[in-house]
Order: structure tokens, then sequence, then C-alpha cells
């Protein structure tokens, strides 16, 4: 029987005090073949993170039916306090383990990324500052990629074509851009105006911004999870990374990356480059956090910002013509 009163009962809970949280699942189930220098590229991808956040950073492990070893080594951590919350879970695929992280605070930004992410110092700085700077993005990715306009942008298009801020702008890091590529196997045979050139948003005289983000890290206003799905099907691809696209645009969020270049990708074999950086945190101290919401948009405009216009705007003399006005260079149009 129950004696006596909960002294926790009916109080609310009191702020956290983070600012910033970052979910990573991890999936490793043993260390042979494809998985076999995983353990050595999670430890880089973790003190990297280490190195490159702010104090006020709450880090999510969501370990997915990882070996033996792999959970040794996130116990530690956690006991160390250098990270702050670990889930030991069975392999529910990956974006059910994201959930899992993503319930149980109302930290204002969350960060999910991949377990072969290579942080780089100023990314959280950066990624703050875009936030602050475009108060209609909701996502934002730290790594530039090709076109990445053409996926889930149709409200930002919506929204800016015929503002003379939106523009196709040089790459900044065209050294960057290669090895990304390199790193998930591709032959360097692609078109080599995607190195020169990438649509994005003028802000102002000292800031740019990329339209479009890809998956594999990126940043996301929380409140976009304000509701979220239970379980998802797939343990990876089909309808997983759709959940992750579409949440965003249903608050008619901008989803936006840095021009610059903010982090690797390690993919699954050791290399020389991998290198965690110096932790320098007098550019980490300083952030500002508090950004505007948005609120859920109608049915209507959903459909007519994502689903309407795309279809406009991908008719191929449209193309060409939207190319020449956002000032792509003129030999590229024809093959860009």
């Amino acid at each position: 029987m129950r004696v006596g009163y909960n002294p926790h009962k009916d109080k609310q809970q009191e702020d956290s005090g983070y600012l910033h949280q970052i979910i990573i699942p991890v999936y490793i189930p043993n260390h042979e073949g494809y998985f076999k220098d995983s353990l050595t590229i999670l430890k880089l991808c973790l003190d990297s993170l280490f190195a490159t956040t702010h104090n006020q950073t709450f880090i999510t492990i969501v370990n997915n039916g990882s070996d033996i070893g792999v959970v040794s080594y996130l116990d530690l951590l956690l006991k160390e306090n250098k990270i702050q919350e670990l889930i030991h879970t069975q392999n529910i695929g990956k974006l059910n383990a994201i959930l899992k992280g993503l319930a149980g605070n109302n930290i204002e930004l969350v960060t999910i990324s991949d377990s072969d992410v290579l942080f780089l110092n100023n990314w959280q700085k950066e990624t703050v500052n875009i936030f602050k700077s475009v108060p209609k993005a909701g996502v934002v990715g730290i790594v530039p990629q090709f076109k990445m306009y053409e996926s889930n942008c149709g409200n930002v298009l919506f929204d800016t074509i015929l503002s003379s801020k939106l523009q196709f702008i040089p790459v900044k890091n065209k050294e960057a851009l290669i090895h990304f590529y390199d790193s998930l196997g591709w032959k360097r045979d692609y078109n080599q105006d995607y190195l020169k050139y990438n649509l994005g948003l003028k802000i102002n005289e000292n800031q740019n911004v990329l339209l479009g983000s890809g998956h594999f890290v990126a940043t996301y206003k929380k409140d976009i999870f304000n509701e979220i799905i239970s379980y998802i099907q797939f343990k990876m691809g089909g309808t997983s990374e759709a959940y992750l696209d579409k949440a965003p645009l249903k608050k008619d969020y901008w989803r936006v990356t840095t021009q610059d270049n903010y982090a690797c990708h390690m993919g699954n074999t050791l290399e020389n480059w991998m290198i965690v950086p110096q932790t320098l945190k007098d550019d980490i101290e300083e952030l500002k956090y508090g950004f505007k919401k948005n609120k859920t948009i109608s049915p209507f405009l959903y459909w007519i910002k994502n689903k309407l216009f795309v279809k406009f705007i991908s008719i191929k003399v449209l193309i060409k013509l939207f190319l020449k006005c956002k000032k792509l260079p003129k030999e590229m149009i024809s093959k860009y």
C-alpha cells in the first residue's frame, strides 16, 4: 500500500538551462566488414562534438542495438557527464531511435546527426546566427551540397522568387564540396559547374545562406516536433526521411544551409585526414537564443507552395528562365 504523499506530485519541471539538443542514433552491431572502423569513427564524431559545443548543449545518444563494446563506451561517457542522455534499445530503426530522443524536453533547437559526422569549429555559432538572421528558417544544414534547392524548398522559392536576394552565388569552399562527394564514393564525373555556383539568399553584406539542406546533419527548431509520430515502419529509407522533410513544411519553415562547410562526412572507413578540431571556447560562449516560431499553415496553402508551385516551376522552359533570372552564368544554363 502507499503511505504518505509523494513530495514531487503536482510540481512543475524546473528549466533545465539547456539551449541546444543534439541527437545521434548509433548502430554498430559488430566490428567486422562494413563496421570494422565504426567505433573509432563514432569516437571521432563525439570528440569533435565535445570540442565544438558550448556548455548549455544537451547531447542525447540513442544506442540502437549496438554490441557490448559500444554499450560500455557510451555508458562511460554518461558516467563522466560528457553526454547528458543515453537511451539503450534494440534495433528499432534509425528514425524510431531519433523519435525517442526528441521526447521529454523543450530545448529550443535540436541537431539530428549521423554518427559518422566530424564537426568543425564554429558550426554551432554559424547555425544559431542563421536562425537569428533568417526568422523563417526552420532547418539549418552545415554541409553544402549540389542543387539542394530541388528538394523540399517549394515554400522558400515561392516566398522569394521575385526577390533580388534570391540568386546563384559562388561556391565558397570548393574543396570541401569535392571532399563530401568523394566521401560518398562518387566519381568526379559530375557537372563541374555545380562546384562553381549554388542557389542562395543574400541576407546582408556579410551573410549568405544556401537553399535546401541535406539529411545526415541538420538543426531543427524544436517546435516542429511538438506533435511527433510514434512509429515509423522502415529501419532506414522508405518514408522515414520524408517525415523529417515534410514536418518543417507544415509550419512553413524554410530549409537552408550555411554557405561555408562546417562538418565532414567520414563514412565507415578510417582515413588520415580525420582529426578532431581544437576547442575554441571563446567563440562558442556568446551565442544568443530565442527564435521566432511559426504556426501550422492551412492544407490549402501547403498544397499551393509545396505541390502546385513546385510542378509549375519544374516546366523545362521555366527552369531555364529561372536560372537566367537568378544570375546563373549564361554558358552554364543549358546543362545545370
